[in-house]
Parts: C-alpha cells; sequence; structure tokens
C-alpha cells in the first residue's frame, strides 16, 4: 500500500520532451488559422497576381523565345518563380496583423503568459503557412490547365509543399522583424512595398543565372528566394536542372529560417514598447 506522502505522477507530465513547447507553438498557429478560416477573401485576392503574370507576361515571353532556360520552355521555367512569387509576396505583409494586435491589446497578453517567445514567432511562421499552401494548390492548378510539364511523383510534391513551407516561414518571420521595428502601419506598408519587388527580381524567379551582372549575381546568392526558386523548379518541372543543388537549396533555407527566428525572438516584446 502506498504511502500517503508519496509523490503521485503528474496528469501534466509530458509524454515526450518539448511536448509542452509544441503545444503552445501550435496552440498559435491555431489560432491564427481560425482568423483565416473566417476571412478567407484575401486567399482568393492573391490568386489574381499569378494568373497576371503566367497568362500574360509568361506567354508573352514563351513566344520571343529571348531567354535561354535550359532546354524547358520559358513559361514552364518561370511557373516555379510565380509560386514562390506569389508566397513571398503574401509573407511579406503577414507582419502587418502582429502591429493590429499590439494595437488591440493581444499581443500584450501573449508576451505576459509564460510561453517561450520563440513559441509565439514559430506559431505565425507556422500559421503562414496555410496561405501558402492553398497559393502552391492553385498555381498547380493553373500550369496544369496552361499544359506547364509538371512533376507528380510523391517525392517531388513531398519536396515542393517543403519548399513552399520554408519559403512562407522565412519571409513572414522575416516580416514580423520588420514590425517590430517600424512599429506603424503606414510605415510597415512602404517598406513592404519597397521590399517585395528587389527581393523578387534580385532572384533567378523569371530569368537564370547566367543572364545576371556579376553584381546581381552575387546579390542573388544571398536572397533565400534564388534558394527557393531552385528547389520548386527542379521538384516541379520534368527536364529543369538545379543550380545550387537541392541538398544546398534546403540547407541555405533552414539556416536562414533559424536565423530570422532568433532575431525575431529577441526583437518580439519591443513591439508593444
Amino acid at each position: 500500500m502506498p504511502l500517503a506522502h508519496e509523490a503521485q505522477p503528474s496528469v501534466w507530465a509530458e509524454p515526450f520532451p518539448g511536448a509542452n513547447y509544441v503545444r503552445q507553438t501550435l496552440a498559435v498557429a491555431e489560432a491564427d488559422i481560425r482568423k483565416l478560416i473566417h476571412d478567407p477573401v484575401e486567399l482568393f485576392t492573391r490568386m489574381v497576381q499569378p494568373v497576371l503574370w503566367l497568362l500574360i507576361f509568361g506567354q508573352v515571353f514563351n513566344r520571343t523565345r529571348a531567354i535561354p532556360t535550359g532546354g524547358i520552355s520559358y513559361l514552364d521555367f518561370m511557373a516555379p518563380g510565380i509560386l514562390a512569387q506569389s508566397v513571398v509576396f503574401g509573407a511579406i505583409f503577414y507582419g502587418i496583423s502582429l502591429i493590429w494586435e499590439r494595437d488591440l491589446g493581444i499581443v500584450q497578453k501573449f508576451l505576459v503568459s509564460p510561453a517561450p517567445r520563440s513559441t509565439l514567432v514559430l506559431g505565425r511562421a507556422i500559421s503562414s503557412t496555410a496561405r501558402s499552401l492553398f497559393q502552391m494548390l492553385f498555381v498547380y492548378i493553373l500550369s496544369y490547365l496552361l499544359h506547364i510539364q509538371l512533376r507528380f511523383g510523391v517525392v517531388a510534391l513531398a519536396g515542393v509543399v517543403l519548399a513552399v513551407m520554408l519559403g512562407s516561414a522565412i519571409f513572414s518571420t522575416f516580416s514580423l522583424i520588420v514590425a517590430c521595428i517600424v512599429k506603424s502601419r503606414e510605415r510597415f506598408m512602404g517598406i513592404g512595398q519597397v521590399l517585395t519587388m528587389p527581393l523578387f527580381f534580385a532572384s533567378n524567379a523569371i530569368y537564370p543565372l547566367s543572364l545576371m551582372p556579376s553584381w546581381l549575381r552575387l546579390v542573388s546568392k544571398v536572397n533565400p528566394l534564388s534558394y527557393q526558386v531552385d528547389a520548386l523548379r527542379t521538384l516541379m518541372i520534368v527536364g529543369s536542372s538545379t543550380s545550387f543543388g537541392l541538398g544546398k537549396d534546403f540547407l541555405m533555407l533552414f539556416v536562414a529560417f533559424g536565423l530570422l527566428v532568433t532575431v525575431a525572438t529577441k526583437l518580439y516584446p519591443s513591439i508593444v514598447t
């Protein structure tokens, strides 16, 4: 018969190390995803951009054959870049929701909770991937209708999903850092507009690295978008080849995400000051 003073097993014991951390992270992500489900209008407005790029810009340049694309059509070459673009353009303005929540007092409640600050950052990064996966599905459907030569193997699709999620997590976390620094909706919108186009054009999204001047090629090699596009193009398109190597693509994406999460975790409390 056990003694009365013997400690009983805690009902709150973690089923595995780090379970509480995972649960807190997923709770933050779930709260953001619920907002998206209740107001999905943004998902549909984001469809316009890939349609314009693929149906107009892509079709015109596909006819000119002015850009060397390594044995695949320009439309095939461009489709992964437009998928990456739609992910970036959606994620880069993600930080404005943090400013809105700060103004409503929601962020302050999160900050006084016992949850580690990194769970707040990682939870938002995870929730941003819900938008990006919807955009991925739409670009795949549009690409199929345009007879773009897509790969549909299980491994290829899993790699595309991973690349899309990593890209969304990277640029949404970068957006949180910008929000923590500028702290104003007006300034954030202005800076977001300034950042998106240089990120896009200083990458291999719509033209190969070989066409870039040497200084732009150097910039593109420190741009995470270049590695995301390279991974997407290799995994999505039949007959395409990698510029950096898939291993390096994913390594650079994980490194960029880790660095940005570290910075965002440090800056996150400053949003309320």
